[in-house]
């Protein structure tokens, strides 16, 4: 039986900061053109948390039954470690799916947008088959294209939709930068589990690109992220504040480029999440200030 320690370490708070980020932006862009709306932020933001929660949950069920997990560093797995069982921790993962679209639905009624009531189903669905069902499309390589699309433009967009009822450049800018940064994240983590990944057949894109071209990625998304931030200055100038986020972006670039492996990667994906987060309020601030 998992302790509470045990099952909320198996929430992966570490992720959390990409459940706020899009949000936070999203949000940042509605102030730029003074259509904030902190209430519906909330509520977007319970969405958002419940959804990150859901999926790792999910995420440790489907790989636990898989026997995918028994081998690799990082989080600990509550199905893989026998921690608790695979019907409890599929049980919380839909307990978090109900409670991201109860919220997603008070979200929808309040800002009178119900026709995002399917994207809020999409979402749920994109987020159990990611490593759920016979034919998991995380175990194809596309685990990055579903976390840019839905915790980068879905997130962000979605966000500023439900208080702005239109889309802006920067809100665009914005989701690409928070995508990116949290498509890092996974890349770091899969570039981290790449060995193990393959011994189990699991192929991640990290398997499919390869040790270097997965580096070469990693760098790409952090640094496009942080210039697409800065591109927002062209409508609202105090957005080149997320050049700030570059201070904790190169460390993270440097040990991925230097080569790390294995656990000495764990401090990348803590320390991407970290930046995200402070690219994300910075971004939010200056596109304030700039509304």
């Amino acid at each position: 039986m998992a302790t509470p320690a045990q099952w909320i370490a198996g929430a992966r708070p570490r992720t959390l900061p990409a459940a706020v980020s899009p949000v936070l932006v999203g949000t940042g862009a509605a102030a730029a053109i003074d259509r904030a709306d902190l209430g519906l932020a909330l509520l977007a933001l319970v969405v958002s948390l419940a959804l990150q929660v859901g999926v790792n949950y999910s995420n440790d069920y489907s790989d636990g039954i898989r026997g995918t997990d028994h081998e690799r560093v990082g989080p600990i797995r509550l199905v893989g470690q026998r921690l608790a069982t695979a019907k409890n921790v599929k049980l919380m993962a839909f307990l978090f799916f109900g409670l991201a679209g109860l919220a997603g639905l008070a979200l929808c009624a309040l800002s009178d947008t119900l026709g995002l009531i399917w994207v809020g189903v999409l979402c749920v669905l994109a987020a159990w088959f990611y490593t759920g069902g016979k034919n998991p499309y995380g175990y194809r390589g596309l685990g990055e294209v579903f976390v840019f699309v839905f915790f980068g433009l879905v997130a962000t967009l979605g966000t500023l939709y439900t208080q702005a009822h239109r889309l802006t450049a920067p809100g665009l800018l914005g989701a690409y930068g928070v995508g990116a940064l949290a498509t890092a994240i996974l890349v770091a983590n899969n570039l981290r589990d790449r060995p193990t990944d393959a011994k189990v057949g699991k192929r991640t894109l990290a398997v499919k690109l390869g040790d270097a071209r997965t580096r070469a990625l990693f760098v790409f998304l952090t640094t496009t992220a942080v210039a697409a931030g800065a591109a927002c200055a062209l409508w609202a100038p105090w957005a080149l504040l997320c050049l700030g986020a570059l201070a904790l972006a190169i460390p993270q670039v440097m040990r991925v480029q230097a080569g790390a492996t294995g656990r000495d990667l764990i401090p990348v994906l803590s320390g991407t999440g970290v930046t995200q987060l402070l690219y994300a309020v910075l971004l939010t601030v200056g596109l304030w200030l700039g509304r």
